[in-house]
């Protein structure tokens, strides 16, 4: 009985009850197809079984013993077809084209009961291969079968293939019903709302449910959106620096109608999320919330320095002059890493903001608003009075020689070009405070009146409601804040969006960098409303996997008069090649290297394949 059981194994043979084959030449039931299959259980239950083609014995193909061989090489070495491991057989028969193994998997995706062949995400297989592979599985499988891709590179060889279905991962699972963005515990009020603006008016303590993320919100306890959002957007962004939950959960309005305007405990976890009742201890924690507030940090400041300078001629180290997205971008210039590009431009430093302030006499208009009772006690009272600030700002008078200037070095370098005007202040970046999205840009400013007007705009974003509301909940001291202002050629981007130099969803993940972007410019991808295409391209391999695809329905673009103008695009396309995914994760190294290793945060466009770094910050985990 052994030897006719060992005879079975060696020759692949079926031996009724005696015991399974290594493997077999086709599968015709689905009887047979159970017998061999092993059965994954996350993210769905998914029966799955190995197969091989052997192109040296004439394509022979082998559906594998997967409950006998955890791997292709296991089963090829054990079988003696092949004795190559470790790193040569991996090369061999996944990155070269001239491979003797085609290996891949049929599985049956029971979300939508239908069978797929799939490939390692890394597999640099060609058409031609996939073609002869989906041919193979037809003659010899029971049923039909689709082409599941689990790469970019593979979707775009899946668009050309003849004869062949396709079934896209986001068909076969779409969104979860819940989704983690910031871990975090909050005891607050529930407020579900239809929407935000700049009427609305929350709490710190309010923990809040959207329909979708706004581009913007003051602090407050928790966040809760009822449509996906990217875990980069700056609203979760900042909900991670800030340590509050917030997650995505499907139908939160209706599951949470009941607890609408109460008091509760909020926590997110990696898998589930918790709401209920406080206990005794957490509502005196949620009493005493608006205890007097405390001055923790004091943002540094140089007001020695008034010159303006080029980017160029920048440093992180004068981070304390010009701020940190100006001064890192200049330490990236000066690092000239290849592949990429940093678009030119110069800076004002914080003298000339707090120049600004004083000779307009709105220092002692801030001083003022600070000392006034109701301001301080009144969120609404304190969302008008700054915006009145910032009228102020915006009718204040440039010192003459130093507008002059800015509009002679705007003329000399970029002339007839859209100028971006952006903020680059001492309170972003710090070790507890990330600071992102708080601060205004003014995109493609044209004409000199635009120019002027957008330093004034930036200026004034000091004291916008949300960045007030940010640093009061962190202890900054407002009075110690400077805007510095950095004007940069625009670069009127193809694709656009954010990355960061590691896994935002799995911390022990290092080999592999996180991709967010949109068509356009990227404001579509920080503001958080739509889902972006999102990617992760896993350096070892090379292989890039698609997370989602855009769901963004238009892009935004240069206005030939200043400023932006929207167009309508198609959802669901790619936006990215493979190419332009791994430049962009390979400039992504290099800078986290300038940065001490440290995981970055990046702001990058892309305009006729060319990649420019337009921001780098510290990526903040919870």
């Amino acid at each position: 009985m052994k030897i006719l059981g060992w005879l079975a194994i060696s020759f692949g043979l079926h031996t009724g009850g005696l015991e399974l084959p290594d493997s077999v030449s086709a599968i015709r039931t689905r009887a047979r197809f159970d017998e061999i299959a092993r059965v994954a259980t996350y993210p769905y239950t998914l029966p799955h079984v190995l197969f091989l083609i052997d192109r040296l014995h004439g394509n022979r193909m082998y559906y594998v013993n997967s409950k006998r061989f955890d791997s292709h090489r296991a089963f090829a070495n054990a079988t003696y077809l092949s004795l190559e491991r470790g790193q040569k057989f991996f090369q061999d028969n996944y990155l070269r084209n001239d491979r003797r193994f085609y290996m891949g998997t049929v599985s049956y995706q029971t979300p939508v009961k239908k069978w797929t062949i799939e490939f390692w995400e890394g597999d640099l297989i060609s058409k031609e291969s996939i073609q002869l592979v989906a041919d193979s599985v037809r003659k010899s499988f029971f049923a039909p079968v689709a082409f599941k891709p689990n790469s970019l590179y593979q979707e775009e060889l899946g668009e050309q293939l003849k004869g062949v279905a396709m079934l896209l991962p986001l068909e076969i699972q779409p969104p979860e019903d819940y989704m983690a963005l910031s871990l975090g515990v909050s005891v607050g009020r529930l407020r579900i709302l239809k929407s935000y603006d700049e009427k609305t008016v929350l709490a710190p303590t309010d923990i809040v449910v959207l329909p979708e993320a706004p581009v913007d919100l003051p602090p407050i306890g928790g966040i809760v959106t009822t449509q996906p959002t990217s875990p980069l957007s700056h609203i979760s962004l900042r909900s991670v620096a800030m340590r509050i939950p917030d997650a995505y959960i499907k139908d939160a309005g209706r599951l949470f109608a009941g607890r609408d305007g109460q008091v509760v405990r909020f926590e997110t976890r990696p898998d589930q999320y918790l709401i209920g009742k406080p206990s005794a201890t957490d509502l005196a924690v949620f009493a005493r919330k608006d205890i007097a507030r405390k001055v923790l940090l004091t943002p540094k400041a140089d007001l020695s320095v008034t010159a303006i300078a080029d980017l160029g001629a920048q440093r992180a180290s004068i981070v304390t002059v010009y701020g940190a997205k100006s001064a890192n971008l200049g330490e990236i210039m000066h690092a000239k890493i290849p592949g990429m590009d940093v678009p030119n431009g110069f800076s004002l430093p914080f003298a000339a903001y707090r120049s600004f302030v004083i000779s307009n006499g709105l220092d002692k208009a801030i001083a003022r608003l600070l000392a006034d009772k109701a301001f301080r006690a009144d969120a609404t009272v304190r969302k008008a009075r700054l915006a009145d600030l910032r009228k102020q700002f915006t009718v204040g008078a440039i010192d003459e020689g130093f507008a002059q200037e800015i509009l002679r070095r705007a003329h000399a370098g970029f002339a007839g070009e859209g100028l971006f005007v952006r903020s680059s202040t001492n309170s972003e970046d710090l070790p507890n405070f990330n600071g992102a999205g708080l601060y205004s840009t003014f995109p493609n400013a044209r004409t000199d009146e635009q120019i002027l007007q957008a330093v004034k705009y930036v200026w004034a974003s000091v004291w916008n409601f949300e960045a007030f509301e940010a640093r009061e909940r962190a202890g900054i001291d407002h009075q110690k804040v400077y805007m510095g202002v950095l004007i940069q050629r625009g670069i009127n981007a193809d694709a656009a969006g954010v990355l960061i130099t590691g896994n935002p969803f799995d911390r022990s993940d290092k080999d592999c960098c996180y991709i967010s972007t949109t068509k356009g410019l990227g404001m579509k991808v920080v503001d958080g409303v739509k889902v972006p295409e999102q990617l992760l391209m896993h350096y070892e391999t090379g292989g890039v996997q698609v997370l989602t695809r855009s769901t963004i329905d238009s892009l935004l673009t240069f206005d030939s008069k200043g400023g932006l103008r929207e167009v309508a695009v198609p959802q669901g396309r790619s936006v990215l090649t493979d190419a332009l995914v791994h430049d962009l994760a390979y400039a992504a190294r290099r800078i986290q290297e300038v940065f001490g290793h440290r995981e970055q945060d990046i702001e990058w466009t892309i305009m006729k394949g060319r990649v420019f770094i337009v921001q780098a910050r510290p990526y903040i985990r919870e």
